[in-house]
């Protein structure tokens, strides 16, 4: 039967960019997840099978052999999945053969933070197969060590998300705060299909700021205040005004140039049809939007989304992070 895990998604509620500069941001895991399921193979290679990336690959020793999809992508995609298998087989003290698939409930690539959801499902599925005991905080740091490799430096806040779910308050300086907060927050998230380089938005906001510094110093203000304002908005269960707060905050991020037009469609669709607040989340120029809402209105907003061009999918905070579906 083998073990099957499953780690949440994430969106950014609010600060990103500005968290690059040393402020505050507060980061959400949401109920989409992705699901990995691990078993043994009698052979003492290691197979790997994204099913919604129709790519698969096996890895024996030094050699890697593409077995479906574009051997690029596979590469990138599963060598992170091979290091963190790697080092969890040395724990275990023999060399075993594994079968690993991927199953996605979250949009790849769009800011979500998959990548890093994948990492710390495999991580759980195959120690738990192979019997290595490990603790949550032996998962976020192999979670970490992997994202590396794909996203060269890491903050740490997607591992975070995906290994503890619930809502964390991150700041460069101070690392990660568990945010104990028991209300509901319904999301219509927007996927624009816009394919985007998160190196290149840096660019953009960093340019901003090196070109207006006095300005660049108000706007990290603001978002300090926006944070701070929020996290007490949460706390009183006060819906309207994270909303409100979301869509300045959006119009700081418009100002330093990461938001565009497949954004900008959605994130006006949301609002028209009666979000409290929309905003992009994660890097911006493409990939997705997030939109707050009152139960009653998720699904107009989410077909408003949808008659504008994007994807659209619901979701809520999780409080849980990675965990055992099948054993």
């Amino acid at each position: 039967m083998g073990v099957v895990a499953s780690a949440p998604a994430k969106v950014i509620l609010f600060g990103e960019h500005f968290v690059v500069y040393g402020e505050p941001a507060i980061v959400l895991a949401m109920d989409r997840r992705v699901y990995v399921k691990v078993e043994n193979q009698e052979d003492n290679t290691l197979h790997v099978r994204s099913t919604n990336l129709n790519l698969a690959a096996c890895f024996e020793k030094n050699r890697f052999r593409i077995e479906q999809g574009d051997p690029k992508e596979a590469r990138l995609r599963f060598e992170p999945v091979r290091q963190v298998v790697e080092r969890i087989i040395e724990e275990h003290g023999a060399s075993v053969g594994l079968n690993v698939e991927i199953n996605s409930t979250v949009p790849v690539g769009a800011g979500l933070g998959s990548s890093a959801a994948v990492i710390a499902a495999t991580i759980v599925a195959v120690s738990t197969l192979l019997n290595v005991k490990l603790h949550k905080e032996d998962v976020f740091r192999l979670t970490c060590e992997a994202e590396k490799v794909v996203h060269g430096a890491s903050s740490g806040v997607d591992p975070a998300i995906a290994t503890f779910g619930g809502i964390i308050l991150f700041q460069m300086d101070t690392g990660f705060k568990p945010l104990d907060l028991r209300m509901d927050i319904p999301l219509v998230i927007g996927d624009t299909g816009v394919e985007r380089s998160t190196k290149a938005q840096v660019e953009k906001v960093k340019s901003i700021m090196e070109k207006y510094p006095q300005i660049a110093q108000l706007m990290m203000n603001t978002v300090r205040e926006i944070v701070l304002r929020a996290m007490d908005a949460l706390k009183e269960n006060d819906l309207e005004t994270v909303g409100s707060l979301m869509n300045v905050n959006h119009a700081l991020l418009y100002g330093v140039g990461v938001s565009d037009e497949s954004l900008e469609w959605l994130i006006n669709a949301a609002r028209k049809a009666g979000a409290l607040g929309a905003k992009l989340t994660g890097a911006g120029g493409g990939g997705c939007m997030i939109a707050l809402s009152n139960e009653e209105k998720l699904d107009r907003i989410s077909e408003a989304i949808q008659n504008a061009g994007g994807r659209s999918f619901k979701a809520r905070k999780t409080d849980e992070g990675v965990r055992i579906e099948q054993n």
